[in-house]
């Protein structure tokens, strides 16, 4: 590592995140299976000596040289070309090549193993990648989201057709993926959309406007459409296949009239075009896109998911180091009790989404083989995700940069950088509200609730948990789950859907983490976190009440070592947790 302080100024630049966070390596031995494990471990440091270095400084270029929209050539010939920098090229590079990040779901071969690499590899590795660089992991994700569509709902001879490119890992045969769905008249209201398909000549062709586009000049696109007098809403809506290019080589029928000036993602190209009778090919059943479109739109949901957990775990990785290594008031920053607070607060929030991500990926290889409790429980886990996850990175990212002060407002670090990526999460592919209506349409139209109830009820009597622990957790699982069947058995609780969204992911996500503790054996520190998140964000308390703090027990958290059953008793007070949750009888409290 280059000289990491100077004059009390820390710079991180050069470690290896990964081996600075053990207790990533730690989760990677819950959900990967020992041989693949081995096999992957070594990519895994490899990208995380990356991220701790090159990526870092290209990501930082390539926020400061953002993609410019070439409408004709210099003797006017209609161009259409976006020009991306170098360093944006070069994360490329690094994504769909060295790493075959959009491909490893769809072929073996990636990463030397023989078969399709389960999601908590590609999602492991998004969750690394992203801690340098948000704005390329969005048509990463289209990419592998397409790519997934295609393959469920496409036509054989469309998937002989792009297949291959769309999983290629040469620079010169890969296409690159998108999603045109939004416009000005249908946003998150999908089924206003006015954009028609006509078949015209034994094609069927495509005329609208298309509002919000990531990745415009990709050589492939998901579009829906409504074909030409088709039934109003979405069950009028069939979804498309749309080349950039014809086969004869020629540009298709749309423009991309110009790029947007966005708040975060610079480094990524998004656009609006005109569809002006371009070319496209209908995918799966006509008049059932909105459905298909979905199961795009929840991978990339989760896929949004990752990545917010990915930048809170970033924000957390630079404030530690910060902490750890400036001084003021002649004491190291991480042994201030405010700094502590702090810290461990933006460490919860971090580790709930971790805990969440990992989880639902394992949830999504169990569902996409054929388990049915696995593909209810991915239907609920990701909404809530998108939801919550995405909401907690805004407040753990600008933390993170007020742990590094000034220099976190300056653009020549990261900071900055982060905190507005960060924003983009709760927006992308639905805002807060849409996401968390649809985490109660999933309720009360798919009964996932049951499901994921009966689930977590089982993961706690594998928990390894104490008779209070226990009681503590499965009474809150009642009350949880009663609250959300209220709001979704009446229309007029939606108001209230967000608050009990947040407490159900909340709850959802102490379980997994007090699941996770029990696999890593005598080390309690992910059931510290789990009943930190019972203790501050689902139990009542009085704001105004003192409370007794443990430093010792605080250090150890935020040390990332392993904690005994004695330092989780000096960090939570059972017996107080066990009362505000109200358990009063047999003795508990």
């Amino acid at each position: 590592m280059p000289d990491a302080i100077h004059r009390n100024i820390p710079d991180s630049r050069g470690g290896n995140v990964y081996d600075g966070d053990p207790e990533f390596a730690r989760l990677l031995g819950i959900y990967a299976e020992p041989t693949l494990r081995s096999h992957i471990e070594p990519q895994f440091r490899e990208l995380g000596g990356l991220v701790g270095d090159e990526l870092e400084t290209l990501a930082l270029e390539a926020d400061r040289h953002p993609p410019v929209l070439r409408l004709r050539s210099r003797n006017g010939a209609d161009l259409q070309r976006i020009d991306k920098h170098p360093s944006y090229r070069r994360l490329e590079h690094y994504a769909y090549s060295r790493f075959g990040l959009a491909a490893m779901s769809h072929r073996g071969g990636v990463l030397d193993w023989p078969e399709p690499l389960p999601p908590i590899v590609k999602y492991g590795l998004t969750y690394l990648f992203v801690q340098a660089e948000f704005g390329l992991c969005c048509p990463l994700s289209m990419t592998d989201a397409l790519t997934r569509t295609l393959r469920k709902f496409g036509s054989p001879a469309l998937i002989e057709r792009y297949l291959g490119r769309l999983t290629s890992q040469d620079v010169t045969q890969q296409f690159q993926g998108a999603m045109f769905m939004t416009e000005q008249d249908a946003g998150s209201d999908v089924g206003a959309i006015t954009t028609e398909a006509r078949h015209e000549g034994g094609v069927w062709r495509l005329y609208g406007d298309k509002w919000f586009c990531s990745n415009p000049d990709a050589a492939l696109a998901m579009v829906l459409a409504r074909p030409a007098g088709g039934e109003a809403g979405t069950r009028g809506l069939t979804l498309f296949l749309l080349p950039r290019h014809l086969e004869d080589g020629s540009l298709n029928r749309y423009r991309i009239l110009r790029l947007k000036d966005k708040l975060g993602t610079r480094s990524m190209a998004s656009g609006e075009i005109v569809l002006e009778g371009a070319e496209a090919h209908v995918v799966g059943e006509p008049g059932n896109g909105f459905k298909q479109m979905t199961d795009m739109i929840n991978m990339s949901r989760l896929s949004n998911g990752v990545r917010s957990a990915g930048l809170m775990r970033r924000a957390v990785n630079e404030a530690l180091f910060i902490s750890r290594h400036r001084v003021a008031f002649g004491r190291q920053l991480i042994d201030l009790p405010l700094m502590q607070r702090q810290l461990s607060k933006m460490m919860v929030s971090a580790e709930q989404g971790r805990s969440m991500v990992f989880h639902t990926a394992d949830c999504l290889r169990r569902a996409d083989g054929g388990d049915p409790e696995a593909a209810k429980l991915l239907r609920i886990l990701t909404p809530l995700i998108k939801f919550r996850t995405t909401r907690d990175a805004r407040q753990v990212a600008g933390d993170g940069m007020e742990v590094r002060g000034g220099c976190g407002y300056i653009e020549e670090w990261s900071d900055a950088r982060v905190l507005r990526d960060a924003h983009l999460g709760s927006i992308w592919e639905g805002t807060s509200n849409i996401v968390a209506l649809d985490v109660f349409r999933a309720i009360r139209r798919e009964r996932t609730l049951p499901v994921l109830r009966d689930y977590l009820q089982r993961l706690l009597d594998d928990a390894a948990l104490t008779e209070r622990e226990c009681a503590i957790f499965t009474t809150l699982l009642a009350k949880g789950v009663a609250a959300a069947e209220r709001v979704a058995d009446s229309p007029d609780n939606e108001a209230e859907g967000r608050r009990i969204a947040s407490s159900l992911y909340h709850l959802v996500s102490a379980v997994f983490l007090a699941w996770e503790a029990a696999r890593l054996g005598d080390d309690c520190r992910r059931l510290a976190l789990a009943k930190l998140v019972l203790q501050h964000r689902l139990l009542p308390r009085d704001p105004l009440e003192p409370a007794a703090v443990d430093a010792e027990a605080v250090a150890d958290l935020l040390a990332e070592t392993p904690m005994d059953r004695r330092g989780l008793a000096r960090l939570v007070d059972d017996q107080a947790l066990a009362r505000r949750a109200g358990l009063v009888e047999g003795g508990l409290a």
